[in-house]
């Protein structure tokens, strides 16, 4: 499987208090939520299908930050882009705004790789992925 970066975009209807791992309780509000991730592994962008198996399935239990929301929010899209180079805190550079602080950034110096919006993203997204010179490709989920 190629390797790269990509984007899930998960909703919330409401209001709601989750528990994220050794983060604790964090309230969520209601809107898009979007995670930049990187699949550079030996698995590449089959990180994403794991994703999506892990919403639909539950087949395991929760261990990183985005599997706690991902158990409470509705996964809508991923958006992925092929690359070989490391430019998942680019994207969640690019991506910035309202987030939420050390999520899914223990491994880097980010202050985040979750960010909110209130309006659906995925124009924005596609919009920053185009910027750093990447052909994206989005798929719907839900």
């Amino acid at each position: 499987m190629n390797k790269g970066i990509y984007t899930l975009i998960l909703s919330l209807a409401v209001p709601k208090d989750i528990r994220i791992g050794a983060l604790g309780v964090i309230t969520f509000q209601p809107g898009y939520y979007i995670y930049a991730g990187s699949a550079l592994g030996s698995g590449g962008l089959s990180r994403v299908a794991r994703h999506i198996r892990f919403y639909r399935e539950r087949y395991r239990k929760a261990k990183w930050h985005i599997d706690y929301l991902m158990e409470e929010a509705v996964l809508e899209k991923t958006v992925c882009a092929e690359t070989d180079m490391r430019l998942e805190c680019v994207l969640a550079s690019g991506i910035g705004g309202d987030s939420v602080l050390r999520f899914g950034c223990s491994d880097c110096d980010c202050a985040s790789h979750l960010f909110y919006r209130k309006e659906e993203p995925t124009k924005e997204i596609l919009a920053v992925f185009e910027k750093m010179g990447l052909h994206a490709v989005e798929h719907l989920v839900r």
